[in-house]
């Protein structure tokens, strides 16, 4: 092989870059060994192992390196470089020790790779040993604490440079855009906008040359921070601002909800780009405007301009808020065409979207479509499998997890505790306390609200004690949970004085104490209440009504109960759900009105349960009604025929009226269904 044909495989190995030229890279290897001409030369085998450092084959380097009789700083930088990009961080180390002799670029890297990697104590550490920094090395310690979500130290750092940068240039500061970027970017994350506008300040002195990444960096952080006129001043001077910049100036426009500003400055170009698009759907999103923000798509589309995973991202956020499917569902058609269903951020937003309008099965369905997965949707997909009753495969995806936030914890403990898991939900509880997981207000007051449903009076004030060491005490969302404990345990003068110590009243706090007077009998206490809560102003929800009903059902006020159906329905426009009715039904019952209850089960938008014609059974009992009562025992069977209650209040009624020919054959006919009577059971806690 002579001089010409080896400088033609040299140029043929630097083109082989990516992972797919590596079979390709593999033969010239086995070429080189064959013709004995590998390690003739040490610039064949550096060329080789430059080839499988950059296509991710650090091993095979590794290997490689290892044969090698010969190396110089070339060979070391370039393994030193493919365990950088590979993010092999012990290699990456290990090696920069073990080397002879290291320049500037052997720094470079080996910061440049652990700061990629989050290692940034390391990554100081051996920048404090640096003999001689550059200005590489500072800008990627600078960006590095800005990037991991350290923009304090980011500043420091920047006002050490700026010292050493004066030192070794003799008083003339040569600024970085890339660095500039980074530092007012951290002021923005931090909000200081002055010492930003001191940076920007510095930068006119200086006469530095404003690129697109530097411009839209100040547009951001003026945006971001609020401060639109130095935002505005700044686009106004800049020669050609780009479409990012642009972006920019518009997120800051929304971001202070001036949207018809942020308007103005999309239409001064002819042809926005998607960056552009993006921020004004993005903008009417975060502006509670999803309408909007859905017609602004369609006019995207409509002029040809493709969305990505963004865009996607804000308008399946605005499908999520105005909760219809088709929306979602046209969406993921939409997605799938353009090959982004399956991405992470879109496939997170959509089954968000399908969640929030009750389409729980398409959103279980999507997630069993998709292969990568992060902790924040396996994290959404417990919370949704345990709203549609499904807490076997939400103990599934926790279980499999491997990395568990508290947020994990906590939307398994919420979801067990809403199927009557509680138990099960106190155990998870305990298991948290046991491996020391630093809890929050949502851990406590879920555990409170088993502790509830148990009831355990002794393990809730256990657990409100633990609230108390940590400073949660006076949290309203423990406050609010405690509230609704107490009144469960039947302790509600107890949960009323924690409803009046309260610092802060929100709706659940007050449906929390509604609830606790309706189902412990205190129906006018909780009327009283009631009216108080409108007189400060707190719109009554679906849980308001279903205590106030409930409240006038235990009172027998039928006309005040009806004024509250009615005006629950049409003053407030909430649709009467199943708690609703029952609530309604069972006060027409007691009061005797059983045609009255009757007529409004045949109103219902939903079948009538079992529980509903009892109701109604029991009315006729307590009328004496006998013809009545045998067509609602009827209804009971076809829907229950297993329940033995009605059959035994129908014979009672019979017995009670002398009829004891017809008692008896009700007696008989469940012996033929085969139907007991459930022995009657107590218990109590010694």
């Amino acid at each position: 092989m002579n001089f010409q044909d080896l400088h033609s495989y040299a140029r043929v190995l630097n083109s082989l870059n990516t992972p797919n030229s590596i079979l390709q890279g593999k033969q010239l290897h086995l070429l080189f060994l064959k013709s004995g001409v590998l390690f003739s030369t040490l610039s064949i085998a550096n060329r080789l192992l430059q080839m499988y450092a950059r296509c991710g084959r650090v091993d095979h380097a590794r290997r490689l390196f290892d044969e090698m009789p010969q190396r110089n700083c070339f060979t070391w930088n370039t393994l030193l470089e493919g365990y950088a990009r590979s993010g092999h961080r012990n290699g990456l180390v290990n090696l920069f020790y073990s080397m002879p002799h290291k320049n500037e670029f052997s720094w470079n890297v080996v910061l440049s790779g652990l700061v990629r990697e989050g290692e940034l104590d390391t990554a100081r550490r051996l920048f404090n040993e640096m003999p001689r920094k550059n200005g590489i090395a500072w800008n990627t310690m600078i960006h590095g604490y800005a990037r991991n979500g350290e923009p304090g130290m980011a500043l420091v750092l920047f006002q050490d440079f700026i010292k050493w940068e004066m030192i070794e240039t003799g008083g003339i500061l040569r600024w970085d855009p890339f660095v500039l970027a980074t530092v007012v970017g951290a002021c923005m994350e931090l909000g200081g906008v002055e010492l930003g506008k001191q940076v920007h300040a510095r930068m006119i002195l200086d006469d530095v040359e404003f690129d697109s990444v530097l411009g839209s960096s100040l547009m951001n952080m003026y945006g971001k921070c609020g401060d639109l006129d130095s935002a505005s001043r700044l686009f106004n001077v800049m020669e050609d601002p780009d479409d990012y910049t642009l972006s920019s100036l518009i997120s800051g426009y929304a971001n202070c909800r001036r949207m018809d500003d942020a308007g103005r400055i999309f239409r001064l170009k002819s042809n926005p780009c998607v960056v552009s698009w993006n921020s004004m759907i993005s903008g009417y999103v975060a502006n509670d405007d999803p309408v909007e923000a859905l017609i602004f798509f369609e006019s995207m589309h409509k002029k040809g301009v493709v969305g990505d995973y963004s865009t996607f991202s804000s308008v399946l956020s605005a499908c999520s808020s105005i909760g219809i499917r088709k929306n979602s569902v046209q969406l993921h058609a939409h997605a799938y065409k353009l090959g982004i269903f399956c991405d992470l951020v879109v496939a997170s937003a959509l089954i968000d979207a399908y969640a929030k309008c009750g389409s729980h099965i398409d959103a279980c369905n999507l997630f069993g479509e998709i292969k990568t997965y992060d902790t924040v949707l396996l994290n959404s997909m417990i919370t949704i499998y345990c709203d549609c009753g499904r807490i076997e495969e939400a103990k599934c995806i926790f279980n499999d997890m491997k990395f568990k936030s508290l947020i994990s914890w906590n939307s398994l403990l919420v979801g067990l505790g809403q199927n009557g898991y509680s138990a099960e939900a106190l155990d998870l509880f305990c298991t948290m306390n046991k491996i020391n997981l630093s809890m929050d207000k949502f851990s406590l007051a879920s555990a409170i609200s088993a502790c509830a449903s148990i009831p355990s009076l002794e393990l809730g004030e256990q657990i409100f004690a633990r609230a108390t060491v940590i400073g949660l005490d006076f949290d309203q969302v423990i406050a609010t949970s405690l509230v609704d404990f107490y009144c469960k345990c039947g302790f509600v003068e107890v949960g009323r004085k924690l409803f009046n110590q309260m610092m802060k009243f929100d709706e659940v706090s007050w449906n929390s104490m509604l609830m606790g007077y309706a189902t412990n009998g205190y129906g006018i206490e909780a009327l009283a209440l009631f009216d108080e809560m409108r007189r400060e102003g707190v719109i009554p929800t679906e849980v308001t009504f279903t205590a106030v009903l409930s409240a006038c059902d235990h009172c027998g006020l039928v006309e005040e109960g009806k004024n509250w159906f009615y005006l629950m329905k049409h003053n407030y426009h909430i649709d009467p759900g199943i708690e609703h009715y029952s609530c309604m039904i069972d006060l027409f019952a007691r009061a005797g009105c059983l045609h009255e209850a009757i007529d409004l089960i045949d109103e219902m938008p939903h079948q009538a349960d079992a529980e509903m014609w009892s109701a109604i059974l029991r009315g006729c009992i307590e009328q004496g009604d006998k013809s009545l009562s045998k067509k609602v025992t009827e209804r009971i069977i076809e829907l229950d025929p297993q329940n033995s209650g009605a059959l035994v209040q129908l014979s009672g009624v019979m017995a009670s009226s002398g009829d004891w020919k017809q008692s008896a054959l009700v007696r008989e006919l469940m012996r033929d269904m085969k139907i007991q009577k459930s022995p009657g059971r107590s218990w109590c806690s010694l």
